[in-house]
C-alpha cells in the first residue's frame, strides 16, 4: 500500500482528502527534527511537505518516492534538482493562497499610502494636531508595477485596477492581464511607478535583484511591497534608502532571515511595515491549501498530476 509521510501540521480538511483513500496509508509528524522524519523515509511514497527543509540527504533516504507535495507556493525548501534528476515531481499547491496573499499586498499597499499607523499613534499620544500635515496620498491615479504576474500577480491587478490604479507587469514568462501595460525592461519601467510590487521566486538570478542601485531608480515617493520570497531585496540597501527617504516606505512579508535578529537595521525603520509571512496565512487559505496539496500527494502517487502544478515539469515528459 502506498505510503503518504506529512511532514508538519496540516489541518482536518486536507487530512479528510487522504483518510478518503482506503488504498493509501499516510502519517503525521511535526517538523524539524531531520532524524525523525529520515528514519520514516525508507517506507514512503508520497511527502506532504509545510516549510521543512528537504535536501539531497534526506531526500535519498527515500528509495521509492513517487512525489513531493508542498503545502503552498513556494518551493525553496525542497531541493528541486534532486528531485528532477531522479525523475520525481514537486507540486505545488498552485491556487490556494493567491487571494490572501493579494490582499496582503494590497493592504500593505494602502497602509503605505495612507499611514494609519502613525495617525492611530499620534492620537493615542494626544497630537490630534497630526492631521493638519497631510501625510496620506491616494492610489488612485498612480501606476503600479508588477514584478512577475502570475496567480498572485493578476489577482493583485485586479484589485488595483478596481482602485482607479494604472498597471504594468514586467514578467519575460507570463503576459499582462487585460487591461495592464507589459513593459520590457525592468530598469525603464522603476522610474515611472508609484508602487512596486514583487511576485517572483527566489533564484539565483533574483536574490538581491533590488539591491541599491535599482532602490534608486525608483521615486522618492514610491513605495516598494515584497509578498514573495526574502532575500529579493538587498536588506542594507534597502534600510539606507529608507532612513534617506529615498522612497516613501516599502512593505515587507518576507525576510531572508526568519525570524529576523533583534538587531536587524531594518526593524529600526520607521517607514517600512513588516509582518512575520503571513500573507497566504489565512484560514480559508490554510483549507485550500492542506485540500490542494493532498490531492497533489495521491495524484503524484497515481501518476496523475496535473503538470499545471508541477514546477519540474520536465520530469512528466
Amino acid at each position: 500500500m502506498p505510503h503518504v509521510l506529512v511532514v508538519g501540521r496540516v489541518v482536518d480538511e486536507g487530512l479528510a482528502v487522504l483518510k478518503a483513500r482506503a488504498d493509501v496509508s499516510f502519517e503525521m509528524i511535526p517538523e524539524g527534527d531531520p532524524e525523525e522524519l529520515r528514519a520514516r523515509l525508507p517506507q514512503t511514497n508520497g511527502i506532504l511537505v509545510r516549510t521543512m527543509k528537504l535536501p539531497r540527504d534526506l531526500l535519498d533516504a527515500a528509495p521509492d518516492l513517487k512525489v513531493v507535495s508542498r503545502h503552498g507556493v513556494g518551493y525553496d525548501n525542497v531541493d528541486v534538482g534532486c528531485l528532477t534528476e531522479r525523475k520525481i515531481p514537486v507540486a505545488i499547491a498552485a491556487t490556494a493562497n493567491a487571494v490572501s496573499v493579494a490582499e496582503h499586498a494590497f493592504w500593505m499597499m494602502l497602509e503605505l499610502a495612507k499611514r494609519g499607523r502613525e495617525h492611530e499613534q499620534a492620537v493615542r499620544s494626544d497630537n490630534w494636531n497630526w492631521r493638519l500635515g497631510s501625510h496620506a496620498v491616494e492610489l488612485q491615479g498612480r501606476r503600479l508595477l508588477l514584478v512577475g504576474c502570475g496567480r498572485i500577480g493578476r489577482e493583485l491587478a485586479a484589485r488595483a485596477r478596481a482602485f482607479g490604479m494604472s498597471v504594468d507587469v514586467f514578467d519575460p514568462f507570463a503576459p499582462a492581464p487585460d487591461g495592464c501595460r507589459q513593459v520590457a525592461e525592468l530598469e525603464a519601467a522603476l522610474p515611472e511607478a508609484d508602487v512596486v510590487s514583487l511576485h517572483l521566486p527566489r533564484t539565483a538570478a533574483t536574490v538581491n535583484l533590488f539591491d541599491a542601485a535599482m532602490l534608486a531608480r525608483m521615486k522618492p515617493s514610491a513605495i516598494l511591497v515584497n509578498t514573495a520570497r526574502g532575500g529579493i531585496i538587498d536588506e542594507a540597501a534597502l534600510a539606507d534608502a529608507l532612513r534617506a527617504g529615498q522612497i516613501r516606505g516599502a512593505g515587507l512579508d518576507v525576510l531572508d532571515q526568519e525570524p529576523p535578529p533583534a538587531d536587524h537595521p531594518l526593524l529600526r525603520v520607521d517607514n517600512l511595515l513588516v509582518t512575520p509571512h503571513v500573507a497566504g496565512v489565512t484560514g480559508e487559505a490554510m483549507v485550500r491549501m492542506a485540500i490542494e496539496s493532498a490531492e497533489n500527494v495521491l495524484a503524484g502517487i497515481d501518476g496523475r498530476l496535473d503538470p499545471g502544478v508541477v514546477v519540474n515539469r520536465e520530469v512528466l515528459a
